[in-house]
Protein backbone atom coordinates (compact mmCIF):
# COMPACT_ATOMS: atom_id res chain seq x y z
CA UNK A 1 0.00 0.00 0.00
CA UNK A 2 1.05 3.69 -0.94
CA UNK A 3 2.21 5.46 2.08
CA UNK A 4 0.37 9.02 2.45
CA UNK A 5 1.46 11.58 0.62
CA UNK A 6 2.88 13.72 3.99
CA UNK A 7 4.54 10.55 5.36
CA UNK A 8 6.49 10.18 2.20
CA UNK A 9 7.14 13.59 2.30
CA UNK A 10 8.23 12.99 5.75
CA UNK A 11 10.74 10.83 4.51
CA UNK A 12 12.25 12.26 2.28
CA UNK A 13 12.67 15.37 4.19
CA UNK A 14 14.82 12.98 7.10
CA UNK A 15 16.67 11.16 4.20
CA UNK A 16 17.78 14.31 2.65
CA UNK A 17 18.14 15.91 5.98
CA UNK A 18 20.72 13.25 6.95
CA UNK A 19 24.32 12.68 7.15
CA UNK A 20 25.58 11.29 3.79
CA UNK A 21 26.62 7.84 3.99
CA UNK A 22 30.36 6.73 3.91
CA UNK A 23 31.35 5.22 0.55
CA UNK A 24 34.12 3.71 -0.50
CA UNK A 25 35.22 2.14 -3.92
CA UNK A 26 36.65 -1.43 -5.80
CA UNK A 27 38.67 -1.21 -8.81
CA UNK A 28 40.47 -3.50 -10.86
CA UNK A 29 44.12 -3.68 -12.06
CA UNK A 30 44.23 -2.27 -15.67
CA UNK A 31 45.28 -4.87 -18.27
CA UNK A 32 47.18 -1.81 -20.92
CA UNK A 33 48.83 1.07 -20.66
CA UNK A 34 46.07 2.79 -21.83
CA UNK A 35 43.19 1.22 -19.21
CA UNK A 36 45.98 1.93 -16.41
CA UNK A 37 45.68 6.20 -17.79
CA UNK A 38 42.01 5.70 -17.21
CA UNK A 39 42.06 4.05 -14.14
CA UNK A 40 44.14 7.24 -12.76
CA UNK A 41 42.18 9.00 -14.33
CA UNK A 42 38.87 8.10 -12.89
CA UNK A 43 40.63 7.28 -9.46
CA UNK A 44 41.54 11.13 -9.53
CA UNK A 45 37.78 12.09 -10.19
CA UNK A 46 36.49 9.36 -7.21
CA UNK A 47 39.15 10.63 -4.51
CA UNK A 48 38.02 13.82 -3.74
CA UNK A 49 35.13 11.76 -2.12
CA UNK A 50 37.05 11.01 0.82
CA UNK A 51 36.03 7.09 0.45
CA UNK A 52 37.00 5.77 3.84
CA UNK A 53 39.28 2.85 1.62
CA UNK A 54 39.81 2.14 -2.06
CA UNK A 55 39.96 -2.16 -2.98
CA UNK A 56 42.04 -3.21 -6.13
CA UNK A 57 40.38 -6.42 -6.73
CA UNK A 58 42.64 -9.96 -7.28
CA UNK A 59 42.28 -12.32 -10.94
CA UNK A 60 40.69 -15.40 -10.84
CA UNK A 61 43.77 -17.75 -9.85
CA UNK A 62 46.30 -14.90 -8.46
CA UNK A 63 46.16 -14.04 -12.32
CA UNK A 64 46.79 -10.53 -11.53
CA UNK A 65 49.10 -10.78 -8.26
CA UNK A 66 51.70 -8.43 -9.59
CA UNK A 67 49.41 -5.64 -11.56
CA UNK A 68 47.27 -5.72 -8.15
CA UNK A 69 50.09 -4.98 -6.00
CA UNK A 70 51.54 -2.59 -8.41
CA UNK A 71 48.31 -0.67 -8.19
CA UNK A 72 47.88 -0.87 -4.75
CA UNK A 73 51.67 0.17 -3.80
CA UNK A 74 51.02 2.85 -5.89
CA UNK A 75 48.38 4.31 -4.19
CA UNK A 76 49.13 4.52 -1.21
CA UNK A 77 52.79 5.93 -2.60
CA UNK A 78 50.89 8.88 -4.19
CA UNK A 79 48.02 9.44 -3.03
CA UNK A 80 46.09 10.06 0.43
CA UNK A 81 43.47 7.57 0.00
CA UNK A 82 43.40 4.53 2.38
CA UNK A 83 44.47 1.42 -0.28
CA UNK A 84 43.15 -2.21 0.51
CA UNK A 85 44.44 -5.02 -1.26
CA UNK A 86 42.25 -8.35 -2.30
CA UNK A 87 43.76 -11.51 -1.85
CA UNK A 88 42.99 -14.64 -2.12
CA UNK A 89 43.61 -18.68 -1.62
CA UNK A 90 44.29 -19.94 -5.08
CA UNK A 91 47.17 -21.17 -6.25
CA UNK A 92 49.22 -20.47 -3.16
CA UNK A 93 51.25 -22.04 -0.33
CA UNK A 94 51.01 -20.64 2.80
CA UNK A 95 54.79 -19.37 3.14
CA UNK A 96 53.73 -17.37 -0.65
CA UNK A 97 50.90 -15.72 1.08
CA UNK A 98 52.54 -14.85 4.37
CA UNK A 99 55.49 -13.52 1.78
CA UNK A 100 52.82 -11.11 -0.13
CA UNK A 101 51.00 -10.19 3.09
CA UNK A 102 54.70 -9.32 4.44
CA UNK A 103 55.43 -6.90 1.25
CA UNK A 104 52.35 -5.46 1.76
CA UNK A 105 53.00 -4.35 5.46
CA UNK A 106 55.92 -3.04 4.09
CA UNK A 107 54.68 -0.97 1.65
CA UNK A 108 52.94 0.80 4.58
CA UNK A 109 49.31 -1.24 3.37
CA UNK A 110 46.98 -1.99 6.31
CA UNK A 111 44.34 -3.52 4.82
CA UNK A 112 43.67 -6.75 3.36
CA UNK A 113 40.00 -7.56 1.45
CA UNK A 114 40.89 -11.58 2.63
CA UNK A 115 39.03 -14.32 -0.18
CA UNK A 116 39.32 -17.71 -0.94
CA UNK A 117 38.48 -16.85 -4.73
CA UNK A 118 37.91 -19.19 -7.95
CA UNK A 119 40.27 -20.75 -10.09
CA UNK A 120 40.52 -19.47 -13.40
CA UNK A 121 39.23 -22.51 -15.60
CA UNK A 122 36.39 -22.50 -13.18
CA UNK A 123 36.44 -25.70 -11.84
CA UNK A 124 35.45 -26.11 -8.26
CA UNK A 125 38.43 -25.12 -5.52
CA UNK A 126 41.24 -27.19 -4.11
CA UNK A 127 43.83 -25.81 -1.77
CA UNK A 128 47.32 -26.20 -3.48
CA UNK A 129 49.66 -28.69 -1.06
CA UNK A 130 50.32 -26.29 1.77
CA UNK A 131 47.60 -23.87 1.01
CA UNK A 132 44.53 -22.43 2.74
CA UNK A 133 41.43 -24.37 2.93
CA UNK A 134 39.08 -21.51 3.30
CA UNK A 135 38.90 -17.62 3.73
CA UNK A 136 38.69 -17.98 7.41
CA UNK A 137 42.31 -19.45 7.16
CA UNK A 138 43.55 -16.88 5.35
CA UNK A 139 41.97 -14.45 7.51
CA UNK A 140 43.86 -16.24 10.29
CA UNK A 141 47.27 -16.39 8.98
CA UNK A 142 47.26 -12.75 7.72
CA UNK A 143 46.66 -11.77 11.53
CA UNK A 144 49.57 -13.86 12.27
CA UNK A 145 51.40 -11.76 9.83
CA UNK A 146 50.49 -8.86 10.89
CA UNK A 147 47.41 -6.60 12.92
CA UNK A 148 46.10 -5.81 9.49
CA UNK A 149 42.40 -4.73 8.93
CA UNK A 150 40.42 -7.09 7.23
CA UNK A 151 37.21 -7.29 5.34
CA UNK A 152 35.58 -10.45 3.97
CA UNK A 153 32.61 -11.70 1.83
CA UNK A 154 29.38 -11.90 2.59
CA UNK A 155 26.30 -13.75 0.14
CA UNK A 156 22.95 -11.86 0.84
CA UNK A 157 21.62 -14.75 -1.66
CA UNK A 158 23.94 -17.12 -0.91
CA UNK A 159 27.16 -18.42 -2.15
CA UNK A 160 26.62 -20.60 -5.38
CA UNK A 161 28.84 -23.12 -3.90
CA UNK A 162 27.25 -23.15 -0.53
CA UNK A 163 26.17 -26.35 1.08
CA UNK A 164 22.78 -24.11 2.17
CA UNK A 165 21.91 -20.91 3.58
CA UNK A 166 23.36 -21.65 7.14
CA UNK A 167 26.31 -23.49 6.13
CA UNK A 168 26.53 -20.11 4.39
CA UNK A 169 26.42 -18.20 7.55
CA UNK A 170 28.28 -19.83 9.66
CA UNK A 171 31.00 -19.56 7.40
CA UNK A 172 30.75 -16.14 7.30
CA UNK A 173 30.90 -15.74 11.24
CA UNK A 174 34.43 -17.97 11.06
CA UNK A 175 35.61 -15.54 8.88
CA UNK A 176 34.88 -12.93 11.20
CA UNK A 177 35.80 -15.00 14.73
CA UNK A 178 38.94 -15.69 12.96
CA UNK A 179 39.97 -11.58 12.67
CA UNK A 180 38.48 -10.24 10.07
CA UNK A 181 36.55 -6.16 10.80
CA UNK A 182 33.85 -6.11 8.19
CA UNK A 183 32.21 -8.01 5.05
CA UNK A 184 31.38 -6.39 2.13
CA UNK A 185 28.52 -7.82 0.49
CA UNK A 186 28.25 -9.36 -3.06
CA UNK A 187 26.20 -7.06 -5.22
CA UNK A 188 22.43 -7.58 -5.08
CA UNK A 189 18.86 -5.33 -6.17
CA UNK A 190 16.36 -5.79 -3.64
CA UNK A 191 16.79 -4.00 -0.44
CA UNK A 192 14.87 -6.41 0.92
CA UNK A 193 17.60 -9.07 0.30
CA UNK A 194 20.41 -7.80 1.94
CA UNK A 195 18.21 -6.11 4.43
CA UNK A 196 16.17 -9.97 5.78
CA UNK A 197 20.32 -11.20 5.35
CA UNK A 198 21.01 -8.76 7.82
CA UNK A 199 18.36 -9.88 10.13
CA UNK A 200 19.29 -13.48 9.68
CA UNK A 201 23.52 -12.13 10.51
CA UNK A 202 22.34 -10.49 13.86
CA UNK A 203 20.23 -13.53 14.93
CA UNK A 204 23.49 -15.32 14.51
CA UNK A 205 25.24 -12.80 16.88
CA UNK A 206 27.36 -11.61 14.35
CA UNK A 207 27.76 -7.85 15.21
CA UNK A 208 30.34 -6.47 12.82
CA UNK A 209 29.56 -4.33 10.20
CA UNK A 210 27.83 -5.75 6.56
CA UNK A 211 28.52 -3.24 4.24
CA UNK A 212 26.14 -3.65 1.15
CA UNK A 213 28.01 -3.55 -2.16
CA UNK A 214 26.40 -1.76 -4.93
CA UNK A 215 26.96 -2.18 -8.46
CA UNK A 216 25.58 0.42 -10.98
CA UNK A 217 23.90 -1.42 -14.30
CA UNK A 218 24.08 -0.08 -17.80
CA UNK A 219 24.44 -3.46 -19.56
CA UNK A 220 21.95 -5.83 -18.46
CA UNK A 221 23.16 -8.71 -20.74
CA UNK A 222 26.61 -8.26 -19.04
CA UNK A 223 25.24 -8.00 -15.65
CA UNK A 224 23.27 -11.56 -15.95
CA UNK A 225 26.50 -13.37 -16.80
CA UNK A 226 28.20 -11.63 -13.54
CA UNK A 227 24.90 -12.73 -11.48
CA UNK A 228 25.04 -16.38 -12.55
CA UNK A 229 28.46 -16.68 -12.01
CA UNK A 230 27.88 -15.27 -7.79
CA UNK A 231 24.29 -16.25 -7.51
CA UNK A 232 22.58 -12.93 -7.60
CA UNK A 233 19.15 -12.31 -8.89
CA UNK A 234 18.37 -9.99 -11.63
CA UNK A 235 15.09 -8.97 -11.70
CA UNK A 236 12.85 -9.01 -14.32
CA UNK A 237 12.19 -4.85 -13.51
CA UNK A 238 15.50 -4.23 -14.49
CA UNK A 239 15.62 -5.93 -17.60
CA UNK A 240 12.41 -3.97 -18.44
CA UNK A 241 14.00 -0.65 -17.32
CA UNK A 242 16.28 -1.36 -20.02
CA UNK A 243 14.49 -2.32 -22.94
CA UNK A 244 14.92 -0.57 -26.30
CA UNK A 245 18.34 1.43 -24.86
CA UNK A 246 21.01 -0.50 -26.22
CA UNK A 247 22.08 2.50 -28.60
CA UNK A 248 21.23 4.93 -26.00
CA UNK A 249 24.55 4.84 -23.46
CA UNK A 250 23.24 8.29 -22.08
CA UNK A 251 19.92 7.02 -21.12
CA UNK A 252 21.10 3.75 -20.03
CA UNK A 253 23.30 5.55 -17.82
CA UNK A 254 20.60 8.08 -16.26
CA UNK A 255 18.63 5.02 -15.00
CA UNK A 256 21.80 3.12 -13.93
CA UNK A 257 22.22 6.19 -11.70
CA UNK A 258 18.72 6.24 -10.73
CA UNK A 259 18.56 2.60 -9.90
CA UNK A 260 21.34 2.40 -7.84
CA UNK A 261 20.76 5.69 -5.63
CA UNK A 262 17.03 4.43 -5.02
CA UNK A 263 18.78 1.38 -3.75
CA UNK A 264 20.67 3.52 -1.77
CA UNK A 265 18.07 5.90 -0.22
CA UNK A 266 15.61 2.91 0.79
CA UNK A 267 18.98 1.30 2.37
CA UNK A 268 19.62 4.43 4.20
CA UNK A 269 15.87 4.91 5.68
CA UNK A 270 16.28 1.63 7.32
CA UNK A 271 19.32 2.73 9.02
CA UNK A 272 22.05 1.62 6.51
CA UNK A 273 24.77 4.12 6.19
CA UNK A 274 27.50 2.57 4.70
CA UNK A 275 28.21 1.38 0.95
CA UNK A 276 30.89 0.07 -1.00
CA UNK A 277 30.65 0.60 -5.02
CA UNK A 278 31.89 -1.82 -7.76
CA UNK A 279 32.91 0.95 -10.01
CA UNK A 280 33.99 -1.13 -13.13
CA UNK A 281 37.03 1.21 -13.50
CA UNK A 282 34.49 4.06 -14.02
CA UNK A 283 33.76 7.30 -12.50
CA UNK A 284 30.79 9.12 -13.41
CA UNK A 285 27.89 6.87 -12.19
CA UNK A 286 29.43 6.46 -8.92
CA UNK A 287 29.87 10.08 -9.14
CA UNK A 288 26.60 10.86 -10.07
CA UNK A 289 24.98 8.49 -7.25
CA UNK A 290 27.21 9.70 -4.24
CA UNK A 291 26.07 13.57 -5.51
CA UNK A 292 22.84 12.33 -5.05
CA UNK A 293 23.37 10.82 -1.86
CA UNK A 294 24.91 14.04 -0.66
CA UNK A 295 28.68 12.98 -0.68
CA UNK A 296 30.31 16.17 -1.60
CA UNK A 297 33.81 16.71 -2.66
CA UNK A 298 35.84 17.35 0.86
Amino acid sequence: MPLPPSEMMQQLRSLYGAAAPSVSFEFFPPKSPEAETRLWEVIGTLAPLNPRFVSVTYGAGGSTRERTHATVTRLKRETELTPAAHLTCVQATREELRAIAEQYWQAGVRHIVALRGDTPDGQPYQPVPGGCNYADDLVALLKQVHDFDISVAAYPETHPQALSPQADLDHLKRKLDAGASRAITQFFFDPDTYLRFLDRVRGAGITAEIVPGILPVTNVAQLKKFADMCGAAVPAWMETLFEGLDEKPEQRNLIAAMVAAEQCRLLMLAGIHQFHFYTLNRAELTQAICHILGVRVA
